[in-house]
């Protein structure tokens, strides 16, 4: 973590501009506040990522509130083209001053340099293999596949520097842990999947108890959080020899289907 905070303070006098990815389910909980500090006063887009599967009113929300606090932010959908363009929109518009700048001394056409930063699985790749019209950068829906800074033209207005995603020591308090591994952020390896999906479920039955049921059945009011749990599994038929609930595959199954959208368009946390 810490060599890798260490490039990108290294290498943030080489761009003009910082895009930082965060999950738009969880635009609190998946921004690194080291990165906060690193960046600092540098022109920066907050890009709330994967906002098909994010609740839209909630996101329409986040996107006033950081505007409120003097960080642009735009929701994006990464491989959404319609809303990539409100991306380099908005960065021209921020950039005038610097291009017009360039273009007074001869150098017309200049690229603006950006690097792109983030936590793990925010779509940092996704984002810039859409910006630059081809695969240049390695893609998977599991954290840690960019390893090293990497320059990356775009063949347009745009020239990206791909950094590597990275958490931090304390990630928060337990709901933030849940919903940082529950979306992906941190790698299944490190990670109780029972646990992990338990908790998640406990969230999103209090969050969005239509979407849940329509998903996983209707339970009584009041029931034991554990006997639903046992109870879903059963319904999804991860049963094993003996009528026991395979709680480690529907935790599986249930940590997809979040993942996914399959569940329906949720948002962990809401804008203050």
């Amino acid at each position: 973590m810490r060599k890798a905070l260490n490039d990108t303070s290294d290498r943030l006098k080489l761009v003009d501009l910082v895009y930082e990815t965060c999950d738009a389910r969880i635009p609190l909980s998946s921004r690194n506040p080291e990165l906060n500090k690193i960046i600092g006063g540098k022109t920066r887009i907050l890009i709330l990522n994967k906002s098909d599967l994010a609740d839209p009113s909630d996101t329409d929300k986040w996107v006033k509130y950081f505007a409120s606090k003097g960080t642009p932010a735009v929701a994006l959908e990464a491989i959404d083209r319609k809303s990539i363009s409100k991306l380099t929109d908005l960065t021209m518009e921020l950039m005038k001053d610097t291009l017009d700048k360039a273009a007074s001394k001869g150098r017309t056409g200049r690229p603006v340099r950006v690097m792109v930063v983030g936590v793990p699985n925010t779509g940092k790749s996704t984002l810039i293999n859409t910006l630059a019209g081809k695969k240049a950068a390695v893609t998977g829906d599991k954290p840690g596949v960019t390893r090293q800074p990497k320059w990356i033209p775009t063949g347009g207005r745009l020239e990206l520097m791909d950094m590597p995603g990275v958490l931090w020591p304390k990630l928060g308090d337990r709901k933030s842990q849940v919903i940082l591994a529950a979306t992906g952020a941190v790698k299944a390896e490190v990670t109780d999947v029972i646990e992990v999906a338990y908790d998640a479920i406990n969230l999103l039955w209090n969050m969005y108890p239509e979407l849940m049921s329509n998903r996983y059945g209707e339970y009584e009011e009041g029931i034991d959080p554990y006997d639903r749990f046992q109870m879903m599994g059963k319904k999804k038929g991860c049963i094993m020899s003996g009528g026991r609930v395979d709680e480690d595959r529907f935790a599986r199954l249930f940590i997809d289907d979040l993942r996914s959208g399959r569940i329906g368009r949720i948002t962990f946390e809401k804008a203050q």
